[in-house]
């Protein structure tokens, strides 16, 4: 498929953010994407002591959720790891494990945050703006933000608050166990967002679109 190309990432946090100050304006919370036929997760491993990033991108079948495609980078790291920067360090892979794909998602998963950050500009966000996929967020720990506790049972959720705004949802996928973090990417609404991570569960935590990524991710 086709992604636009980057000529050149941030090297530094200071121009990091302002990539992300300046793209989060762009960022769509509106729509839903209609008539998905594919739903793909996206994960990041590093080897060699983190010298080298593993992108993985895992297609599935929807709502059958079999694995219909799946593409692996192995690019060099050229951004330290810091909270709320991630997307530096992943998506440069990522994205040219999207564009080794045959198969454009019609929707796309990622393992982090969307909206949840700081800066209202996690990875989903940077992810779905680039690649111009509808996106969600769909964390196992939270950034930021504050939230009560939802029910026990399977699509109980309450939002995730900060600063008085909405940011994501605190979502339980299954009854009785911990609850995954929602929240927007690009092109999609909250609501949209949480039943589109519900849909992508089956008898485990995490959406099937995460496991198979975070499979091919870790090798």
């Amino acid at each position: 498929m086709k992604i636009a190309v980057q000529g050149s990432w941030p090297t530094t946090v200071a121009e990091a953010r302002e990539v992300q100050e300046s793209l989060r304006a762009q960022v769509l919370t509106r729509g839903a994407p209609r008539n998905v036929r594919y739903a793909a997760g996206v994960d990041v491993g590093f080897e060699q002591g983190g010298a080298m990033t593993r992108a993985a991108v895992a297609v599935l079948s929807f709502p059958g959720l079999r694995l219909h495609e799946q593409a692996i980078v192995r690019r060099k790291t050229r951004f330290p790891y810091v909270p709320g920067y991630l997307s530096f360090r992943e998506a440069p892979a990522v994205l040219a494990a999207l564009a080794k794909l045959h198969t454009r998602p019609d929707l796309l998963l990622c393992d982090g945050q969307g909206l949840a950050h700081p800066r209202r500009f996690g990875l989903a966000c940077h992810l779905g703006l680039l690649a111009d996929i509808p996106s969600i967020g769909v964390a196992k720990s939270r950034l930021i933000g504050t939230h009560g506790e939802p029910a026990q049972e399977k699509g109980a959720w309450v939002p995730l608050m900060d600063k008085g705004e909405t940011i994501g949802a605190v979502l339980r996928t299954r009854t009785g166990v911990q609850p995954v973090y929602v929240s927007i990417g690009h092109r999609i609404t909250l609501n949209a967002a949480i039943d589109y991570t519900l849909r992508c569960v089956t008898k485990y935590r995490l959406p099937e679109t995460t496991r198979w990524a975070h499979g091919l991710a870790s090798g």
